[in-house]
């Protein structure tokens, strides 16, 4: 067998940083440096595996990984991965081979998920005096999440009765002092997340005024309503008034005359009229007028006037 003495053939030299933590998403940098001297003459061999866990019977391929030195041959073997998830969790070997030289090294890499999503808002009565909580939540991010709340307008100091519990900031007996503008930061070993809300603590509310108020809006309300009641009543009683004149007039309108009345007047009017014509032309106006009489009606006359001249 060979035996590899120190100085005088293949050693990794990167032995340093044997734990990654990254976020999702990022890429990393695996480390696999190493030296080698004259008495490894055979090929170069950089293999790179992810050892499997107690549930995985093979070796896993990794894959969007590429080599961050382009010439390998020049003593860096370190590896990329890129677009982190969070499957690529696990223990990583660098495998290092030149005859009679080998070497290998491992490196445990964490893919963390950061904060994201945070959310923050007051829960409880922003009243003086009333007690209320400032609560802060990542609905995204590996654990442990730390909270952290600090206050950006206003007083800049957070309340001396503030308690903070898991992202929770309690303030107790509320004054207006603690209104202002609250930051939350959220954060883990790979990166941090915040969110804001703005506290406005007020006096309590005039609740004698707001009843009254209530009590002379509801009375205003039925004025109104009585009023368009009236109105209405009003307006019906006056159309019906009106269709009862309209009808009056119509029945006074007397009936039309008959024909036989008219024409009767008509033969009245002509004989009357006969009195004041001269001798001369009377012979040729009784002819043409008394021809327009009808017949039955002149034969009447005259045999009732037989005598007349």
């Amino acid at each position: 067998n060979y035996l590899c003495i120190p100085l005088r053939c293949l050693t990794i030299t990167s032995t340093q940083q044997t734990m990654v933590a990254k976020a999702q998403g990022d890429k990393v940098t695996l480390p696999c440096m190493f030296t080698f001297t004259a008495a490894d003459d055979g090929p170069l061999d950089i293999e790179w595996v992810l050892i499997p866990t107690d549930n995985q019977k093979n070796d896993q391929t990794v894959r969007r990984v590429r080599f961050s030195n382009p010439d390998p041959k020049s003593g860096d073997g370190s590896m990329e991965i890129l677009d982190l998830k969070s499957t690529d969790s696990g223990t990583y070997q660098c495998r290092v081979k030149k005859p009679p030289g080998v070497e290998s090294q491992k490196i445990q890499l964490t893919v963390l998920v950061k904060p994201g999503r945070t959310k923050c808002y007051v829960e409880g009565s922003q009243v003086i005096g009333h007690d209320l909580t400032l609560k802060c939540g990542s609905q995204e991010g590996s654990a442990t999440i730390s909270y952290t709340w600090r206050k950006s307008a206003g007083t800049e100091e957070l309340p001396a009765t503030a308690l903070l519990n898991t992202g929770d900031l309690a303030v107790k007996n509320a004054s207006q002092d603690h209104s202002g503008i609250y930051t939350c930061i959220a954060s883990n070993r790979v990166g941090e997340d915040e969110c804001f809300l703005v506290l406005k603590v007020t006096p309590p509310k005039n609740t004698a005024g707001i009843i009254a108020g209530a009590i002379i809006g509801t009375l205003l309300g039925l004025i109104c309503l009585a009023f368009l009641v009236f109105c209405c009543c009003k307006k019906r009683r006056e159309k019906k008034y009106e269709k009862e004149v309209h009808h009056d007039i119509r029945e006074d309108v007397p009936p039309p005359k008959s024909r036989t009345s008219t024409a009767h007047s008509y033969i009245g009017s002509n004989r009357s009229s006969l009195g004041s014509m001269s001798p001369s032309n009377m012979e040729g106006y009784a002819k043409n007028q008394y021809n327009k009489v009808p017949s039955e009606d002149f034969e009447r006359t005259s045999s009732q006037n037989q005598n007349f001249p």
